[in-house]
C-alpha cells in the first residue's frame, strides 16, 4: 500500500467531493490494478454512498499489448458494448496508476491516431456526464519525475491537498481565489502570453471562463476558457515536456496565423507533434487556453494533469473545445501543452497584466 496516500480519504474526496456520487447512481471507475489500495476504498465509498460501482482494473501492458495485436478494423471501429456504457453510465472515474509510463512510446503513432479517431463519439458521451481524472502514484511515475516513491507520494498528496486538515474546504478556498480571477478576465476580449521564445496573442471575447476546482481533475487548480478559433496570432514556445501516449514530447515550438498552426517543431518527439496534428482538421487549431493556480505543485513531473495546473504556468489544447466555454472546435484531439511564466513571462488581458513572472498582479 502507499505509505504516503491515505486511500480512504483519497476515495472519499473523490467520490463525495469530485463526483458527488448520489444514489443508484451508476459509476464506472477504471484504473490499473496497480491501484488496487485505491479502488478497494472506492468501491467502499460508491456503496456507501448508495451507488453501483463498477471497477475496471486493466492488467499492466494490456494496452500495449492491445495495439500490438489489433486487426487495423479494430483500430478504426468500436465495440456497441463500449458506447451503450458511455451512454448508461452516471459518472466515471479515470486514475492514471501505470507500470511504465513509456509503454507505448514504440507504438507507431499512426494506430494511436486512428484509436484516438474511432472512439471520439464515446469521448463525447463520455464527457456530457460527471467525470473526473486523477492519479496513484506508482513506482513508475515517481521515477518519470525524479523521486523517489516516498517523496512523489508526497509530492501527490500535496496537490491534492490531502496533506490538510480539510481538503473540500482548502478546495472551495481555491474555487474563490479563482472566482475572483475570472472576474477579471470575463471581460476581455484579447489576451496575450509573452515570454521567452513566446508572442502570442489571442481572442476570448465572448467566451465564458471556467473555474477548475477539482471536481473533473483532482488534482486541479486552473480557470480555462475556449479561444475563439481563428484569433491565435504569433508563435508560443513549449518549455515544460509532456508525455501523451507515453512518447516523450519536449521543446514544442508553435507558430499560429489565424487560429490555424503553420509551422511546427518538436526538439524532442517530433514524429508525434506531426502526426497529432495530423489527426483530423480541427487538430491545427486551439480548443482551450488554461492559467494554471496551484501553487501546491511546484515542478513539472511529466503527468499533464499535474504540470498544466502549476502556480504560474500557461498551457493551450491543440484540438477540441470544451463546449461550456462557447469554444466550437471539434476535434478527436485534445492535447495540452504548458509554458513556464515562472522565469520571465507573462499575460496580459486587454493590456492589462494578469501575470508576471508567475505571479498574479493584485
Amino acid at each position: 500500500m502507499s505509505a504516503g496516500i491515505d486511500a480512504a480519504r483519497f476515495a472519499d474526496l473523490l467520490i463525495g467531493y469530485c463526483l458527488d456520487v448520489q444514489e443508484r447512481q451508476q459509476v464506472l471507475v477504471r484504473s490499473t490494478t496497480l491501484a488496487a489500495p485505491l479502488l478497494l476504498e472506492l468501491q467502499r465509498a460508491i456503496l456507501e454512498h448508495g451507488g453501483w460501482p463498477f471497477i475496471r482494473a486493466e492488467l499492466p501492458g494490456s494496452t500495449e499489448g492491445y495495439y500490438e495485436h489489433a486487426r487495423d478494423w479494430q483500430l478504426d471501429d468500436y465495440a456497441d458494448l463500449a458506447l451503450t456504457e458511455a451512454k448508461k453510465i452516471d459518472a466515471s472515474l479515470a486514475i492514471q496508476a501505470p507500470e511504465n509510463t513509456r509503454a507505448l512510446a514504440s507504438v507507431d503513432p499512426e494506430r494511436l491516431a486512428r484509436a484516438n479517431r474511432a472512439r471520439r463519439l464515446i469521448r463525447e458521451q463520455t464527457l456530457k456526464r460527471r467525470w473526473c481524472t486523477t492519479l496513484w502514484p506508482t513506482q513508475a511515475n515517481a521515477q518519470q519525475a525524479g523521486m523517489s516513491l516516498r517523496a512523489f507520494e508526497a509530492f501527490v498528496a500535496r496537490a491534492l491537498f490531502l496533506d490538510q486538515d480539510d481538503p473540500t474546504a482548502s478546495w472551495g478556498s481555491l474555487r474563490a481565489f479563482q472566482a475572483k480571477l475570472i472576474d477579471r478576465l470575463g471581460g476581455a476580449k484579447q489576451i496575450r502570453i509573452e515570454a521567452e521564445g513566446t508572442d502570442l496573442t489571442l481572442s476570448v471575447e465572448n467566451r465564458l471562463w471556467v473555474n477548475s476546482d477539482g471536481k473533473r481533475n483532482m488534482p486541479s487548480g486552473e480557470v480555462f476558457t475556449g479561444p475563439l478559433e481563428s484569433s491565435a496570432n504569433g508563435t508560443i514556445f513549449f518549455d515544460i515536456p509532456s508525455s501523451p501516449a507515453g512518447v516523450e514530447v519536449a521543446g514544442v515550438t508553435l507558430r499560429f496565423v489565424d487560429g490555424v498552426v503553420v509551422e511546427a517543431h518538436a526538439q524532442r518527439g517530433d514524429a508525434y507533434l506531426r502526426q497529432a496534428l495530423a489527426t483530423d482538421e480541427g487538430a491545427r487549431r486551439l480548443g482551450e487556453l488554461g492559467i494554471g493556480t496551484n501553487f501546491g505543485i511546484d515542478r513539472p513531473i511529466g503527468a499533464i494533469l499535474f504540470d498544466e495546473k502549476i502556480g504560474g504556468t500557461v498551457h493551450l489544447a491543440l484540438g477540441r473545445s470544451y463546449p461550456e466555454t462557447g469554444g466550437r472546435n471539434q476535434s478527436a484531439l485534445h492535447w495540452d501543452l504548458i509554458c513556464d511564466l515562472r522565469r520571465g513571462g507573462s499575460i496580459t488581458a486587454d493590456g492589462e497584466t494578469i501575470q508576471r513572472d508567475g505571479k498574479f498582479a493584485r
